[in-house]
């Protein structure tokens, strides 16, 4: 049996996510894929980058098995569902601009202790001594970067790969969240993970850049600051969405960041001033609108490459 790319079971699960958003259970599937992620990794742990690999193939392989699985099941209708759902477990689009509006709403309100607590939900820095400039320029930038990861690289991998693509792509994202980092345990057991994730993200983070440029309120700033500062960045992803964010919204990202005691410093993007509390609900608007457009972009690919496959499969026969 062929698989099956469906527009309508992305469109659903894009639809899906914007009217529930990312329930916090440990039922919810991506929970559930750490949790037997990590009772492997306690048996297959190695302070090696083969045991790593070995780690990353299992668990990439098996969610895309499921999700080839879930996809060639039998009636349209019922591949349709499974790609409503999948799509749904995926996204993190509606999830990420709340958790966006929380830390405006707190900052406003000159509620540092709140905003501290709550900063965590969208990146791993160490909030504990971040005063409400550095909390906004975290924000600002974690949208940036979590707009790809969270909605539209999962899009991207749904449209050319359908359910697959959709759950191996959580898969990879989940577990360089979860072991991709610097820290003495994960320096090797944790290097493919980082490496992968950087693949997945390479084109998908290019086109969250384009699509910023393309619906941000500065079209030209942020043409000019993704391609001149784009590349400045530590990572070859996060540093082509945040400077098309800081281009569109006219601001300057980078800085010194803190994690678990260890500091990164990272280059200056952009040419305004740093972000202020203002900025967040802009950067919440901006990230809804490129979520918008790659959902749109994500369905027509989708429906492009469906009629393409039953093309090809008709001539065959």
């Amino acid at each position: 049996m062929p698989i099956w790319y469906d527009p309508l079971g992305l469109a659903l699960g894009v639809a899906l996510d914007r009217l529930v958003g990312d329930p916090r259970s440990a039922a919810h599937p991506v929970a559930v894929f750490g949790r037997a992620a990590a009772r492997l990794e306690k048996s297959l742990y190695g302070d090696t980058k083969a045991h790593g690999v070995l780690h990353v193939a299992i668990c990439v392989v098996g969610a895309a098995g499921l999700g080839l699985a879930a996809q060639r099941m039998p009636g349209r209708s019922t591949r349709t569902v499974a790609t409503a759902l999948a799509t749904w477990a995926v996204l993190g689009g509606t999830t990420l601009a709340r958790e966006g509006a929380y830390m405006a709403d707190a900052l406003e309100r000159d509620d540092l202790e709140r905003a501290r607590r709550r900063l965590p939900h969208l990146c791993g820095r160490d909030p504990s001594a971040l005063e409400a400039a550095e909390l906004a320029r975290a924000t600002v930038e974690s949208l940036a970067e979590n707009t790809s990861d969270a909605v539209v690289a999962p899009l991207f991998w749904g449209a050319v790969a359908g359910v697959p693509g959709l759950l191996a792509y959580r898969a990879i994202n989940t577990l360089d969240a979860m072991i991709g980092h610097r820290s003495p345990r994960y320096q090797r057991f944790g290097w493919a993970a980082a490496r992968l994730d950087d693949v997945a993200n390479y084109v998908p983070a290019r086109v969250t850049g384009l699509l910023t440029v393309l619906a941000g309120p500065d079209r030209r700033q942020a043409l000019a600051v993704l391609r001149r500062d784009g590349h400045r960045h530590p990572s070859p992803n996060a540093g082509r969405c945040e400077a098309a964010f800081a281009g569109a919204l006219g601001v300057t990202l980078g800085g010194a960041n803190v994690y678990e005691g260890r500091t990164e410093h990272r280059p200056s993007m952009g040419d305004g001033p740093k972000p202020g509390v203002g900025d967040i609900r802009r950067a919440v608007r901006l990230t809804r609108v490129v979520s918008m457009a790659a959902a749109g972009a994500a369905v027509a690919a989708s429906f492009l490459i469906n009629r393409a496959s039953t093309g090809r499969r008709q001539r065959i026969r």
